[in-house]
């Protein structure tokens, strides 16, 4: 999963890139409404952990700014300010998810798997299929009772696919999910990981479709 984190202390925006992709994910940060303006412009996230008090403008005008554009992204608010009048403005104002600071990563991590999962209509949390199970929150991945190590990368390939079983992923949208903007695209990783996967949860869940990208095969052994 990408996230785009915006947040305009260094020291707090760093710890939430660090401490979010130990957890398994792709993490882009900002430090205010326009330089988040033109990364969304660019770059589809599957969520958005979002301060209210940026130094060019309002949080929450922000996200009524996306919303009014139809930007259905998930929005979980990371502010300080947490009385019960500002979580209800913040909600209505269309996020998914408020938490307030001083705030544990743990718990603002389950947060951000929660409102993804409802994103994708999902009410399991872990994602089951062909005999996998994959688990986001623990980045464990069972295949037929056997627990099979994944590096950061493979997990998250494997994520894509088992999200959308059958649906097509194109490299490009894989390559999204696996590099943030300050990360170089080595020319052919995600065949290299595409291959060392297949080589560790079975060469026929996982199918080429010649000039469109990869899927998960529905049905497969």
């Amino acid at each position: 999963m990408r996230i785009l984190v915006i947040e305009d202390d260094p020291i707090l925006s760093d710890g939430l890139r660090v401490g979010l992709g130990l957890a398994g994910w792709t993490v882009d940060a900002v430090t205010g409404c326009a330089d988040a303006r033109a990364a969304l412009a660019v770059a589809r996230f599957e969520a958005i952990v979002l301060d209210l008090m940026l130094p060019d403008g309002s949080g929450l005008d922000l996200l009524a700014e996306m919303r009014g554009a139809g930007d259905t992204t998930p929005v979980v608010l990371l502010t300080a300010l947490d009385e019960i009048p500002d979580r209800i403005k913040g909600l209505d104002a269309g996020a998914d998810d408020y938490i307030g600071k001083p705030f544990d990563l743990d718990e603002l991590a389950a947060r951000v798997r929660a409102v993804a999962r409802r994103r994708d209509g999902r009410a399991d949390p872990v994602l089951r299929a062909c005999g996998m199970v994959l688990d986001p929150a623990g980045l464990r991945v069972v295949v037929e009772g056997r627990e099979v190590p994944l590096s950061r990368r493979e997990f998250a390939v494997l994520s894509a696919l088992m999200e959308r079983p059958g649906v097509i992923r194109s490299r490009g949208e894989l390559e999204d999910r696996l590099y943030g903007w300050q990360e170089e695209i080595e020319s052919n990783a995600v065949e290299v990981h595409i291959h060392n996967l297949r080589g560790k949860v079975g060469r026929a869940r996982i199918e080429t479709v010649r000039g469109l990208g990869y899927r998960f095969r529905v049905g497969a052994p």
